[in-house]
Order: C-alpha cells, then structure tokens, then sequence
C-alpha cells in the first residue's frame, strides 16, 4: 500500500463508492416508475408519440396518434414534415408494420425508393 493509505481509509473509499452506485441505481429506479407513471397518465390525451427512430445524428422518424389517426412525421432540427397518415389500428404489431412499410416505401431525390 502507498505510505499515506491506511487499511480503514481505503474501505471507507470503497464504502463510499458502493453507497454512490447504489443511489444512482435507486434513482434510475425512481425516474423509470416515474416515467411509466406518466406515460399511463397521458392516455387521455389527444396526441401521444407511439414510437420514435433515429435515422441519423439529428433526424428522426416518429409515429404519432393524433385523435383516432396515425400520423408518420420526419423531424430534422429545422423543420417537421408529415410523411403518411392512416386510421389508428388497434393492434400494434400492424401499426409497426404499416410504419415500416411507408418508411421504406419513400422516394429520395433521385425518385428511387428507398431499401432498408
């Protein structure tokens, strides 16, 4: 051991290290209940985000429920654009499905659709 570290100075570094990783851990806990918790609380709502993706750095697709549509928006940091709507289906396996189908269904600039 280093000359100015004691046996109990070390276990009480440890000690503190164990108690910091367990309150973070207790947190994460805490803000995903709490997360889950609001999400439940927003069904009432007229507009709820479905799923979100990433497609790039700072673009994203999102499929939203708009009263009883879903709607596929294309989002960059400068604009939002809307890409599909249908009716909301009432299982999600079709809604993800369909979403997919129209993501991959989009013509790019030269008039190709793309291929995922």
């Amino acid at each position: 051991m280093a000359p100015g570290i004691e046996s109990a100075d070390l276990f009480r570094m440890i000690g503190s290290f164990i108690l910091v990783l367990a309150i973070m851990a207790g947190l994460l806990w805490a803000l995903r209940k709490l997360q889950s918790r609001l999400n439940s609380q927003n069904s009432g709502k007229r507009m709820q985000v479905l799923e979100t993706l990433s497609v790039g750095p700072r673009q994203k697709f999102a499929l939203l429920k708009v009263g009883d549509n879903e709607v596929l928006v294309g989002i960059t940091p400068t604009q939002m654009s809307s890409l599909g709507q249908w009716p909301a289906s009432t299982s999600t396996a079709s809604a993800s499905k369909d979403s997919a189908a129209i993501i991959n269904a989009i013509p790019s600039d030269n008039g190709a659709s793309h291929v995922a």
